[in-house]
């Protein structure tokens, strides 16, 4: 039986019960676990239901318990759960190891009294059988014929029933008399209390099991099995039904503490049309888009999520028995052969043996539109599975099909999905409908997919997917054609500046950090943020790293973007650290709780904290950008010029103060060398600019740039560690402190610097990369050492005479690539696995520094 044929409601509820912090799963045994039989000393559990409960137990935050009216010596023998399960007997009299319950004298005695009592009665009718247990009689009239049985009962209700200190429980066709005053809800309480369960389900079928049904609240869920009323919310037919629910709630729970299978973050490819983004994995499944904007609610979220928050896959189909795509053995269609960009383009190619798969993002459409265009061609059968779960799977929507295609039916923004000639057929799953279809390509015959965000129409386009094919390549081919890129790494250099057009925002002139949420920076673990947005220092670097590639549109869309910002703004020295693509501020960080997070990695975060805190290092970039657009352009445009006066007064008032720093730690603000050099920069640029270009500085820049430069060399050098450390305070040390050579603020063959270089390269390298610090930041967890500290020591050995060695390193970074050459902004040496948000801007700005640094 499957999932599917449970009710919709149940499914729903053990679905939201899968993923609160720790899960109590208990169940009776008799009609539940296992099928009522006959014989009691026969009832053998459901082999299903064992192979999923005894699963449940193993799993984390996790506890599985069986709570029975028989003794707990039979229930272990006909169970034959291991220890994990724990086992309750006895209607909640007997438990197992650390619940032992031993009787006093007084109840002993009257246990003794009711033993004797109760055999009188069943010696009298024949085929009722009792079971004697550690603090009563159960008297099972299940055999018997039904006028002895119902002797026997009145019997025992006139009689042992009305003693004092003796405790009934009537289920089906047995009674129980009992000397300890116990339930099954006492017992599922007491299992609730022990564990720390945020939530119980509890499966049971008998009149006993109300009592535990009376003590379900809140997320718990309880789940009658058979006829007859209940307190039970929920309720199924029988024990196989029991079985495919516990099935159905381990692979959520699953899941939900592991995430699904992940692809490895390098070889997630990135779609992009400078207003949105996509990532594909690599066989063709769209696992990551959002809309109207790709700092908006996530349409497709699966690379979070799994399948349930959303994807749109393609590929080949498996016919029983072979057919069209049906090489290679096992049921699972083959892998791909490769998947690579369009070279020189933002379109992606997946191929298989039989099957070509393109994607691409439309260009030339309004801001809040969003298309996705996917192209199959061929000679086999493809298989496709559309499933949008609108912000991040919290939307259910409802899928009609039409003769043009598909409407998605319950979302705020229009969506539909253009596909004519192609047969859909939709199914729910009780919350969301998904669309699947089989389509036979022929040779030289195309079919078009085109999910449109934005618009509820369904008419072909004005212009044939070949000629707006066409149409996006050549945007993006003119554009790096128009590069000087270095000799070394050409065409790594040249997709990694693609790849940071792809996140420019062409509306806005606003620069993503990276297209993804909430990759992890630890598999498993917390250190998982939300970088959607523009960073002032991010976007800075990544529009001076296009510019020394000779690029200037970029730097003026920031900067303008950047002026708007300030407009709104009191002073220049309330510069927050980033903003939306839309220069306004971001809402509070807020926890997507239903998605599981990208291998299990927890929470799913939405907004950044990160907005609030004091980040004086955002002002050098910014000033550094200015001066590398004027080089590049021969002069300086009036506005830039009063950004760099707003920056370099922002500077004089507050550069004193301790800061956040560059990497935004969650802790109390220190004295930062890095945020230090980079007020620096700002003044140290500032004088520059007016000299080369006829600005007047004010008098008192070039003094308080000595001044911070002594400050720094007094107080960022410790001779104890021979070197640069994170802040004032402390002998740590830090990746950005090597800025201090890098920035120029002192001379790179200063032995200070030399020894930085060699501080940090024992204590941070690692490999084949470079660990920001290796303090505690205050966060649980460790994280991977980042592309772009790996790219700054690469720069201090160029400066201090070890081209080797940057050499070596460099190529290494390269080698971490994935295989459409994008970067994200983490690599653990250890697993050999690419770690964080992806592409990451900082790890692609870093690489090309390097390349033109080598080549030169």
């Amino acid at each position: 039986m499957t999932a599917e044929a449970l009710p919709a409601e149940l499914r729903r509820a053990l679905v939201q019960l899968a993923r609160v912090p720790r899960l109590l799963v208990a169940s009776d045994y008799d009609g539940t676990f296992a099928p009522i039989v006959p014989d009691p000393a026969q009832a053998r559990p459901v082999p299903e239901s064992v192979h999923a409960l005894r699963s449940l137990a193993g799993l984390p935050a996790t506890t599985a318990a069986l709570i029975s009216g028989r003794a707990l010596r039979d229930l272990a023998t006909l169970s034959r759960l291991p220890s994990e399960v724990h086992l309750v007997g006895s209607h909640g009299s007997e438990f197992d190891v650390g619940f032992v319950h031993q009787l006093e004298p007084e109840a002993a005695r009257l246990r003794a009294e009711l033993q004797t009592a109760l055999e009188e009665v069943a010696a009298r009718a024949t085929g009722v059988t009792l079971e004697s247990k550690p603090a009563g009689v159960a008297v099972h009239l299940r055999r018997a014929e039904a006028e002895a049985a119902q002797w026997a009962l009145e019997a025992v209700r006139s009689g042992p029933a009305t003693w004092e200190g003796i405790h009934v429980t009537e289920g089906k066709a047995v009674i129980e008399l009992s000397v300890i005053a116990t339930d099954k809800g006492n017992a599922l309480e007491a299992l609730r209390h022990e564990v720390g369960a945020s939530a119980a389900v509890y499966f049971g079928d008998d009149t006993t099991d109300e009592r535990a049904f009376a003590r379900l609240q809140g997320p718990d869920v309880g789940i009658k099995v058979g006829e007859g009323d209940s307190l039970a919310g929920y309720r199924i037919a029988d024990a196989t039904e029991v079985a495919t629910a516990l099935a159905f709630l381990l692979e959520e729970r699953r899941a939900w503490l592991y995430g699904q299978h992940s692809p490895p973050i390098e070889r997630l490819t990135m779609l992009s049309n400078e207003n949105t983004v996509a990532l594909l994995t690599p066989d063709a499944r769209l696992s990551w888009m959002c809309h109207p904007g790709p700092d908006a609610g996530a349409v497709f979220a699966d690379l979070l999520g799994g399948p349930g928050a959303g994807h749109f896959s393609v590929r080949p189909h498996r016919r029983a028995g072979g057919g069209a795509g049906a090489a290679g053995a096992g049921p699972r269609s083959p892998l791909p052969l490769g998947q690579r960009y369009v070279p020189g383009t933002m379109t992606v190619e997946t191929r298989w043996s039989r099957l070509l798969v393109t994607d691409y993002l439309e260009h030339g459409l309004p801001a809040h539109r969003t298309q996705v265009v996917r192209v199959l061609t061929g000679s086999t059968a493809a298989e496709v599975e559309f499933a949008p779960r609108p912000e991040f799977g919290q939307v259910s929507v409802r899928l009609v099909a039409e003769a043009e295609g598909l409407r998605v039916l319950g979302t705020a923004e229009p969506m539909v999905l253009r596909s004519p000639g192609v047969r859909w057929e939709v199914t729910s799953d009780g919350v969301n409908e998904t669309a699947r279809a089989v389509v036979d390509l022929v040779e030289g015959q195309p079919v078009v997919l085109e999910l449109r965000c934005g618009t509820d129409d369904l008419t072909a386009a004005a212009a044939p997917e070949p000629e707006r094919r066409e149409m996006a390549e050549r945007y993006w081919s003119e554009w790096v054609s128009k590069l000087t890129l270095p000799a070394v790494e050409r065409e790594l250099v040249a997709r990694s500046a693609l790849t940071l057009r792809g996140l420019c925002d062409s509306e806005t002139g606003g620069i993503m950090a990276a297209a993804t949420t909430s990759l992890p920076e630890e598999i498993g673990g917390v250190r998982n943020w939300d970088y959607r947005y523009c960073w002032v220092r991010d976007g800075s670097m990544t529009a001076q790293a296009l510019v020394t590639l000779g690029s200037t549109s970029e730097a003026e869309a920031f900067l303008d973007w950047l002026h708007r910002v300030l407009d709104s703004l009191p002073g220049p020295e309330r510069l927050h650290p980033l903003y939306t693509l839309q220069g306004t501020g971001l809402g509070p960080e807020a926890v997507i709780d239903g998605l599981p997070g990208y291998a299990g990695s927890r929470p799913v975060r939405v907004g950044n904290l990160a907005d609030q805190q004091v980040q004086l290092d955002v002002f050098g970039p910014v000033v550094e950008l200015i001066a590398h657009l004027a080089q590049a352009t021969g002069h300086i445009r009036d506005r830039d010029w009063e950004l760099v006066e707003s920056m370099a007064a922002a500077v004089s008032r507050r550069w004193d103060e301790p800061d956040h720093g560059i990497w935004e730690e969650r802790d109390a603000p220190r004295h930062h060398v890095y945020s230090k050099v980079m007020c620096w920069v700002t003044l140290d640029r500032a004088v520059e600019l007016a000299a080369v270009y006829d600005r007047r500085a004010d008098q008192s820049w070039a003094p308080l740039r000595d001044r911070i430069a002594q400050d720094v060399l007094e107080k960022g050098w410790n001779p104890k560690v021979q070197s640069f450390t994170t802040a004032y305070d402390g002998l740590d040390l830090d990746a950005a402190s090597l800025h201090v050579g890098l920035s120029g603020l002192i001379d790179p063959t200063d032995e200070r610097f030399t020894a930085t270089v060699t501080a940090i390269e024992a204590e941070l390298r690692s490999g084949s990369t470079v660990y920001r610090y290796r303090r505690d930041d205050g966060l649980p967890g460790d994280e991977g050492g980042f592309h772009l500290c790996a790219a700054w020591l690469i720069e201090a050995y160029l400066l201090t005479g070890r081209r080797t060695e940057a050499a070596e390193l460099f190529q290494q970074i390269v080698d971490t690539a994935g295989p459409t050459g994008l970067l994200s902004e983490e690599y653990d040496p250890i697993a050999e696995r690419s770690l964080g948000n992806h592409p990451q801007a900082y790890s692609h700005l870093g690489l090309i520094r390097c390349a033109q640094l080598l080549a030169r």
